[in-house]
Formats: C-alpha cells, sequence, structure tokens
C-alpha cells in the first residue's frame, strides 16, 4: 500500500491533460489511448447504446438551468458521449429507500451511482449488481488504465470472492466538514476563538443573547444544528454515530460519546441557542441562509466545494455584512479528546452497473467517458473561456465565481465516477483560486488554513477507518442493523427535544437495551474480528496520513 501511493500518486503529475477547449458549446475531445473507440471526424460514428444512470438530487439545480434530467450538462454527456443516457433522480436523503423500490420493481437504472456500501454491499448478496472484471478486461480503455496506474483502487475494489463490483475513483484527500465562526462577533463580544466544547458552548450562547449584530433585537442564533451541521457535533465529540470507532483500540459503536453528543445538543436546544425547528430543516438550507444573511454565529457544515464555502458563499454574506468575518476553527477538544473531522478518502468507490442490464458494453464506454480528463474538467469547471481560463500551470482558474456557481457548481454529480487525481497537480483545490483577485485570495488563506487544522495526524478519527470502507454486515445481520439504527436514531433525538419528560440518562439506557435486543454483540463481534484479522492489511489510518503527506510534495 504504501509503495503503491509513492509510485501511483507520483505517476499522476505526468498523466496526460486534454482540457476542453470551446466557447460556445461543451465538446470533449476524444482519447488518446491507442486502444480507444471513439469516433474521429474521418470514421463513421458507432450507433449509441441506450443505458439509463442514477443521479443525486440535492435540490441544488437553480429552475433557469432546467431538471436533473434535462440541462445543458445531460445535453453535453448525450452529444460528446458513447451513449443515449436517461437519469434517474435519486434523493440525496433518501437513496436506500429509493433505490429499494427501484430494485424492487425491476426499474432500477443501468448504472447506479452510489457511495454507500451499505447500499451497494446487500445489492451485491442479492446477486442484483454486475461483476465487472471481465467487462472491463475486453471493452474498457480509460477506467482500465486507471485501475492499473492505482492498484489499490483495484484491492479495494475486489470483493471477498475474488470479483469486481464497483466502480471507484481517485482523487484528493482532503476535509469535508469544517467549522466556520463570526470572528468579528467574537471581537465585538470580547470573546476567545473556542478551545473547547464547553467553550463552543458559552460562545454559541452569548452569540444567541448579546445582540452580536448590534440591531438591537434578539435575532442571531448561536450554531447550527440542522442536518449535517449535528454531524460535526458528533464529529467533536467522537461519536460513529451509525458505524464504528475505536476506543482503547478495539471497534466500539461508543454509545457514551454519543450520549456526551446528545447532552451537548440538548443543552443548545432547552436553551434556545439554536433554532427550534432545526429538526424540519432537513437539508440544512435554512441554517446556510441564515448564515449569509448574518444571523448565524457557528455554522458547522459539510463542505462539498472549498472555492464555493470560502468565496461565492462568503462574498454572498458580505453583500448582507460588509463587515463579516469569517474564519475556520478547530473542532474543539471534548471530554473525549481532539478530532478532526470526516476527511475525503483518497480511494473510493462511487458506481456499480445494474446485473440486468440489457447493454453493459454501453455502460462501460460511459464509465470511460467519465473517465476522461475533458469530460472532467467540463463538467467540473465548465468551458474554457465561459468559466474557467488556464492559469500559468495550465490549471483551470474560475473566472467568474458567481456564474459558475450558478452554471457548473451542481454538475458534479454527473462526473461522480471520474478519477480526480487524474488531472495532476491542477486536481487539487488550491489550483481553482486565483490569488490576484482578493476575494479569491481571502478564500484561499481560509482553505490553507482549514487544511492546517482539520488534517491534523495527531487528533483522533472517529470512524475505525475511513468510513466508506468499513464492511457491512453480512445480510441478516444487516436486516438487524438498518432497523434498530433507526430506533437508536430516534432515541437520541427525542431526549434533545423532551425537555425534561426524556432524559439522556435514560435514552443512553433504552439504547443499549435496543442494540442488545437486536443481536448488537454479534454485529460487535463482527466487527472486531474483521478488524483484528485487516487492521495491518487494510486501508487505515496510517495509510491516509501517509497519502496526504505525498500528495503535499505533489502541491508544491
Amino acid at each position: 500500500m504504501k509503495k503503491w501511493f509513492a509510485t501511483s500518486l507520483t505517476m499522476a503529475l505526468s498523466t496526460s491533460m486534454v482540457l476542453t477547449a470551446c466557447s460556445t458549446k461543451p465538446t470533449v475531445q476524444p482519447s488518446s489511448s491507442a486502444n480507444s473507440t471513439t469516433p474521429t471526424a474521418s470514421t463513421t460514428p458507432a450507433k449509441k447504446g441506450d443505458i439509463s444512470v442514477s443521479v443525486y438530487d440535492r435540490g441544488n439545480i437553480p429552475a433557469a438551468e432546467g431538471t436533473l434530467e434535462d440541462n445543458r450538462w445531460t445535453k453535453f454527456v448525450n452529444e460528446n458521449g458513447p451513449a443515449n443516457v436517461k437519469y434517474v433522480p435519486i434523493p440525496r436523503n433518501d437513496a436506500a429507500q429509493k433505490f429499494n423500490v427501484l430494485f424492487a420493481s425491476g426499474s432500477a437504472p443501468d448504472i447506479i451511482n452510489e457511495f454507500d456500501p451499505n447500499i451497494l454491499n446487500p445489492l451485491i448478496d442479492q446477486k442484483q449488481l454486475m461483476p465487472l472484471n471481465d467487462l472491463i478486461d475486453k471493452n474498457s480503455v480509460e477506467y482500465k488504465k486507471v485501475l492499473q496506474d492505482y492498484p489499490a483502487l483495484k484491492k479495494v475494489a475486489t470483493s471477498p470472492d475474488g470479483k469486481m463490483y464497483k466502480i471507484g475513483r481517485v482523487l484528493e484527500s482532503f476535509p469535508s466538514y469544517a467549522v466556520f465562526v463570526r470572528a468579528d462577533w467574537l471581537k465585538k463580544l470580547n470573546l476567545d476563538v473556542p478551545k473547547t466544547t464547553e467553550d463552543l458552548y458559552k460562545v454559541a450562547k452569548a452569540f444567541a443573547e448579546q445582540d452580536p449584530d448590534g440591531n438591537g433585537k434578539k435575532d442571531t442564533y448561536g450554531m447550527a444544528l440542522s442536518f449535517r451541521s449535528e454531524f460535526a457535533i458528533d464529529m467533536m465529540f467522537g461519536n460513529p454515530v451509525e458505524l464504528y470507532g475505536l476506543v482503547n483500540d478495539q471497534p466500539s459503536r461508543a454509545f457514551e460519546h454519543a450520549k456526551l453528543a446528545t447532552e451537548f445538543k440538548k443543552r443548545l436546544f432547552d436553551e434556545g441557542i439554536i433554532d427550534k425547528d432545526f429538526v424540519n430543516d432537513k437539508n440544512g438550507a435554512k441554517a446556510k441562509q441564515d448564515f449569509l444573511n448574518g444571523k448565524l454565529g457557528i455554522f458547522p457544515t459539510f463542505v462539498g466545494s472549498w472555492f464555493d464555502s470560502t468565496v461565492t458563499d462568503i462574498q454572498t454574506l458580505k453583500k448582507a455584512v460588509p463587515d463579516a468575518d469569517v474564519i475556520p476553527i478547530a473542532l474543539p477538544k471534548s471530554p473525549v479528546g481532539e478530532f478532526i473531522p470526516d476527511v475525503q478518502s483518497p480511494v473510493q468507490m462511487t458506481t456499480a452497473i445494474n446485473a440486468k442490464t440489457k447493454d453493459p458494453v454501453a455502460a462501460i464506454k460511459y464509465i470511460d467517458f467519465m473517465n476522461r480528463v475533458s469530460t472532467g474538467t467540463s463538467l467540473l469547471f465548465g468551458l474554457e473561456g465561459t468559466h474557467y481560463k488556464k492559469d500559468a500551470n495550465g490549471c483551470p482558474q474560475i473566472i467568474d465565481p458567481n456564474k459558475t456557481k450558478a452554471e457548473v457548481s451542481w454538475a458534479g454529480d454527473y462526473a461522480q465516477s471520474y478519477s480526480r487525481l487524474l488531472l495532476g497537480k491542477c486536481s487539487f483545490f488550491q489550483n481553482q483560486f486565483n490569488p490576484d483577485i482578493p476575494e479569491q485570495k481571502a478564500g484561499l488563506d481560509m482553505f490553507n488554513k482549514a487544511e492546517s487544522l482539520y488534517l491534523d495526524s495527531t487528533k483522533k478519527y472517529r470512524f475505525v477507518t475511513l468510513q466508506e470502507l468499513i464492511p457491512s454486515f453480512p445480510k441478516d445481520m444487516q436486516t438487524s442493523f438498518n432497523t434498530v439504527k433507526k430506533q437508536i436514531t430516534d432515541t437520541w433525538l427525542k431526549a434533545v427535544l423532551s425537555g425534561d419528560k426524556y432524559s439522556v440518562d435514560q435514552a443512553f439506557k433504552d439504547v443499549q437495551t435496543s442494540w442488545d435486543k437486536a443481536g448488537g454483540k454479534q454485529m460487535d463481534d463482527f466487527i472486531i474480528e474483521w478488524y483484528k484479522t485487516n487492521k495491518d492489511s487494510s486501508f487505515m489510518m496510517k495509510d491516509l496520513w501517509e497519502t496526504v503527506a505525498k500528495q503535499a510534495q505533489m502541491k508544491k
């Protein structure tokens, strides 16, 4: 593993980069591979197959751009790709339920874009997904080369039966969550940056009660708790939620950590420090709007795009509050230690092919199309001359952040299987910022600061290893687990919302009872045995930190 990263990440620097170059409509240049069957101007185009492809529905496409199924980028794929593609929207927050319905009805799409192994692995057990080894060997060009250049990708993709059922990608490892704080509010109220979770509570309380925006009204929230903001709180307390963390070097559901996190959330709720209607903010949109309107002091959040979060969003905030000053802070130390937030895995399984697809060759050629640098560049950065220009290093550099946010920022899900390290040095977030533009220089400084705070190998991580790499349970255990995890989630939430009627201590007891009744010991034993057997050979946190160090060298 270590030897592979030292070699393969270096090879990414020399990867050929074929960037889209057009100013009117998106086009994709054909693969440079000698074995490519992509038609050129002098050949008769091959007949396209018909396939269906799932895509996450995050509700983030502007109305002016169309729908998930019909917009500028679906047209781009169908005009330039090797297949006629019908996209099937999958609600991002309810993917499991949607896929269950689609497979049960026999209408699941040909290509399944899904990150969650708890969704894909049962489909493998049910023989609903196609083994891909022969299909890739005989019909793939681009993706087959990715597997050759990054052997760890093939290792992670290979199931115990020796077959590959999943398509994966290689990409930069970066913090995927942050805690943003209004530094100007800290200064106004003479408060220090919070170092502990107790400090965080006190600062949040002051932000909610001491009129930090100076308008004479009690109309500010101390902290966000809706949707993924809640996950960031869990990270501070080492709460693995539905997965497993390490307690005394042994996998554990860490219910004691969950109890501490719940007590903290309940305190915020009971004292009116957060929006009391946070439960109904299902996708976190209201919390984000409160932050951008200058009414929220501490914003723990998932960061899908560091450029959007540090440039576009900050400029939106400054339109409402010109003197606003936002900083990222380290996750405050909790009673169980200091943790880093979740990070992006450098090797990630993203995609599978339905076993019932009628044209598997068209499906794998679509995967190949998505693994061309020119395709990935278009879907992630837009059009050269319209959305980006090349900097001195030949890397895409955003021209107008607002235009990119409206027309491009939501297109990344179409490129879910694209190996972003194929863009070499240009694949790293730092290269998206233009330091000659003050707003982008400030955003770059924020991102660099966040990386220094969050990619800290001296701190703990709330999972055994990167969450996508923790194995799923066998079918019988998985069924029990799926049932009990909702009971546990509902129990903790009930404790937060119930005031004096239902205590966290009682919730803790009820959670343990539910877990025991569901066969929790057998599930624990399964993961403990997996860890004991695989911790020296699987991708673990030590491998992540070695990868991060090597990627840091690539960025220079």
